[in-house]
């Protein structure tokens, strides 16, 4: 009988390892920055600058959740064709208590604008084209799903 009872548990929570949960409903996007990153000084002494977005997931479920992957994908205002991703597992195997929220997730482009004039000068020059995220998540088997989509404040971050 106590066997029984141990086996029904161990597969009850291997089913549970298993289930794929929905990121849209289990957590919310909070406590977002965007901007400009500066990247630093690139080839040929150019000073260049990345969209970047820094945010948080909140598990608003009543269960833990773990193994949360997110892709953002960066685009320039009026384009569709992605301007760079960056791709990171947002929630490890430790997993995340329900109501509680990961430190900050900070997510950039590869891509983005290059010139001699000093930095705060780029975001201001009349050829910059703003640039907006799409984050995507996923958990388990699931597709990747939209969570959000965020405009990038025309700002200069330096961290």
């Amino acid at each position: 009988m106590a066997r029984r009872l141990i086996a029904a548990l161990a597969s009850a929570a291997a089913l549970a390892a298993c289930e794929s949960r929905d990121v849209q409903t289990d957590l919310k996007i909070v406590n977002v920055q965007t901007g400009w990153y500066d990247a630093g000084i690139v080839e040929g002494g150019m000073n260049k600058l990345v969209p970047s977005v820094s945010l948080e997931l909140q598990n608003v479920s009543d269960r833990e959740i773990a193994r949360v992957q997110v892709n953002a994908v960066f685009r320039r205002v009026g384009e569709q064709e992605s301007w760079g991703e960056h791709f990171i597992q947002a929630i490890d195997a430790s997993g995340l208590a329900p109501g509680a929220t990961t430190p900050p997730l900070v997510l950039r482009s590869s891509f983005g604008y290059t010139g001699v004039q000093p930095r705060r000068e780029m975001l201001e020059n009349r050829e910059f084209v703003d640039a907006r995220v799409e984050v995507f998540g996923k958990h388990g088997r699931r597709m990747w799903a939209k969570m959000g989509e965020l405009q990038i404040e025309r700002r200069l971050l330096t961290n």
